[in-house]
């Protein structure tokens, strides 16, 4: 068995050498810009090239070495007519449900106010925030694109119900994939429907946040704060007008790192399903976006 195995950044040593322990006797290949890819089974790629793409038409099937398949389905119809699978959990979610916890808390013990008045020498306690009255995390509620029953959770579905789940949460969490129907979908409309004082946690896509439209509601005090792991464009250029604004804060998409042993026993059980003809997890859906 042949994997190729490619990341822009041209860090695969590692994942070379780990795939042979969870895969014995596979033989792993790289590709470079201009290179003829050679015959392979399968292949394993974060973030690749058209011309790379092109090469791919007889792989069995490939692997995405991360839980989100925007990078790659930007390619439309050029993409190779084979599977396309994501990650699926592989400790990602536990390391976003920490992030998540501690940013919610943060602002609800008003840490981040803390933080601003000890820039300033200033020794001001604040009232605290009652339970009931912080909805995410203390009262949760959901929304997503198809309905769902959640203990515990008071659940919203669809675009006409959008606005009234926005209406009722003090922190939004966004969680969503990036595709044609949540590009944009935080822009200033909808954050405006978010209470006076609400605070975003953005742990999915940057796009999915009209940035303009964010900021203008921190600097106008509609929106408390924000928590952003994520950006439009990353690394965050270095004149960003979100690097001097004190009430959010950056972080460099951090919240959940692909931990590549758990990644690589998930591959190599899904490629085991590949061969045995039977049927695998979290192939993309093109049409949905993931």
């Amino acid at each position: 068995m042949r994997i190729l195995l490619y990341r822009s950044d041209g860090q695969v040593g590692a994942w070379a050498e780990d795939i042979v322990r969870v895969l014995p006797g596979a033989d792993t290949l790289g590709w470079q810009e201009g290179d003829i890819l050679g015959a392979c089974d399968y292949a394993l790629l974060w973030n690749p090239s058209a011309a790379l793409l092109a090469q791919l038409g007889q792989v069995k099937a490939i692997f995405l070495m991360g839980a989100g398949a925007d990078a790659i389905l930007k390619f439309g119809d050029a993409l190779p007519p084979v599977p396309i699978v994501r990650l699926g959990d592989a400790g990602m979610a536990r390391q976003m449900a920490e992030y998540v916890a501690y940013a919610t808390l943060r602002y609800f013990r008003r840490f981040d106010e803390y933080e601003e008045q000890r820039r300033h020498g200033l020794w001001a306690p604040l009232p605290v925030y009652a339970h009931e009255d912080f909805t995410v995390g203390f009262p949760v509620r959901g929304w997503s694109r198809t309905p769902k029953e959640v203990t515990g959770i008071d659940c919203f579905a669809g675009m006409d119900q959008l606005d009234d789940f926005l209406g009722g949460t003090r922190v939004l969490v966004s969680l969503l994939p990036l595709t044609a129907e949540t590009s944009n979908l935080l822009d200033r409309r909808r954050l405006a429907t978010l209470p006076r004082g609400a605070y975003l946690i953005n742990v999915a896509r940057g796009a999915q946040v009209a940035e303009p439209d964010l900021l203008a509601l921190i600097r106008a005090g509609h929106i408390a704060g924000a928590t952003l792991d994520v950006f439009r464009n990353e690394p965050l250029p270095a004149p960003h007008p979100f690097w001097d604004e004190p009430r959010i804060t950056i972080t460099p998409h951090i919240s959940a790192v692909t931990l590549r042993a758990d990644a690589l026993r998930q591959i190599a059980d899904k490629i085991a399903a590949f061969e045995a003809g039977q049927p695998v997890d979290d192939i993309v859906d093109r049409n949905l976006g993931y």
